[in-house]
C-alpha cells in the first residue's frame, strides 16, 4: 500500500458494497463536465482542474514534487522526477503522470531503470476533515501502482514520523488486478503492519475509464468512496483497544504512479510503457 515511507524517503528531496460500474451523478459522465454538486451543507475549499496548455507543468503554486530514487520504503523501482516528461497538462484538462522505463540518475545519485512522478500539495494546502475527491484514469500492467493519498503534516518532519502521523490511501489499483479498488489506512498499529481498510471491484476493469475516488473524512470516521458509493467504512472501534487514531490533524494530498515494490512486484515484458495515469480534477470539500 503506499507503504513504510521511512527515513530516507522522507530525507529526499521536496522540490520542485457491491461492484460499482460507472460514475453516479456527482460527476457527468461527459469527460470535463464534471458538475460541482455537492451538499449545500459543503463547500469546495481547493481545487485543481488541470486546465492549461498541452506540455505545461502542473501548478507550482499548488503543488511540489517528491523526487529520488531510494525505494521509497517499498522498494520501488522508480527514480521520481519533477520533469514534465514524468508529470504535466496534456492541453484538454487532464494531469498526466507518465512512468517511463527508461535509465535515469536523480539528484540523489542513485541511477533507476524507470521514472516517474510523485506530487504533494505539503506546504502550500493541508487539510483537516472534509470530503476529498479525484477523477482519474488509471493504468493498467504488471508493476504499476497509482496512488491518490495523504499524509499527515508531519511526515516529513522527522525520520520516524511515519506511521504515527497517519495515511489515509483514497486510490491504490494494482496493474495487474485493474478492476479492484484498495481503499486502506496506515497509522502506528504493530498488529495491523498493512494497515486497515477495504476493497471493492469493479464490473468493468478501472482503467477502461475515468472514475472518481472519494474518502469522507470525519473526526471518528472515515469512509472509503468510488463513483460517490460508499464501500468501506473505518472508526476507531475497528482497531485494536488502546489503538490511536493518527487522524485529527491536517493532511497534505498527494498523486503518484509507482513502478514495482513489495506489494505490485517488478513490471514483466507485456508491461506497457509509458505507462500514464490521467487525472481529471482534485477536489476538496468542507
Amino acid at each position: 500500500m503506499a507503504r513504510a515511507l521511512i527515513a530516507s524517503a522522507f530525507a529526499l528531496s521536496l522540490a520542485g458494497s457491491a461492484a460499482v460500474a460507472g460514475e453516479t451523478s456527482m460527476a457527468s459522465t461527459r469527460h470535463h463536465r464534471a458538475v460541482l454538486t455537492q451538499s449545500a451543507a459543503m463547500h469546495l475549499i481547493w481545487s485543481d482542474e488541470f486546465n492549461g496548455q498541452a506540455g505545461a507543468s502542473p501548478d507550482r503554486a499548488k503543488w511540489s514534487f517528491d523526487t529520488g530514487g531510494n525505494g521509497w520504503g517499498n522498494n520501488e523501482l522508480q527514480s521520481y522526477t519533477s520533469r514534465l516528461r514524468n508529470a504535466g497538462l496534456d492541453g484538454n484538462g487532464d494531469l498526466v503522470i507518465t512512468a517511463r522505463r527508461e535509465r535515469h540518475t536523480g539528484a540523489d545519485g542513485v541511477t533507476r531503470a524507470y521514472t516517474s512522478a510523485r506530487m504533494q500539495t505539503l506546504p502550500t494546502f493541508q487539510f483537516t476533515y472534509g470530503l476529498m475527491e479525484a477523477r482519474i484514469q488509471v493504468p493498467a500492467g504488471q508493476g504499476l501502482l497509482p496512488q491518490f493519498w495523504t499524509l499527515g503534516n508531519e511526515a516529513y518532519d522527522l525520520a520516524n514520523a511515519w506511521p504515527a502521523c497517519g495515511e489515509i490511501d483514497a486510490m491504490e489499483v494494482l496493474g495487474s488486478q485493474p478492476s479492484v479498488l484498495n481503499g486502506t489506512l496506515h497509522g502506528p498499529w504493530p498488529s495491523l503492519p498493512d494497515g486497515l481498510g477495504g476493497t471493492v471491484k469493479s464490473a468493468t476493469p478501472l482503467s477502461a475509464a475515468f472514475h472518481v475516488y472519494g474518502v469522507q473524512w470525519a473526526p471518528d470516521r472515515i469512509d472509503f468512496m468510488l463513483d460517490g458509493s460508499v464501500y468501506k467504512t473505518v472508526t476507531p472501534a475497528d482497531l485494536p483497544a488502546g489503538s490511536p487514531w493518527p487522524f485529527q490533524h491536517p493532511n497534505f494530498l498527494l498523486l503518484n504512479l509507482a513502478v514495482g515494490g513489495n506489494w505490485p512486484g517488478a513490471p514483466s515484458a507485456s508491461t506497457p510503457f509509458p505507462a500514464r495515469m490521467l487525472v481529471d480534477w482534485v477536489r476538496v470539500w468542507q
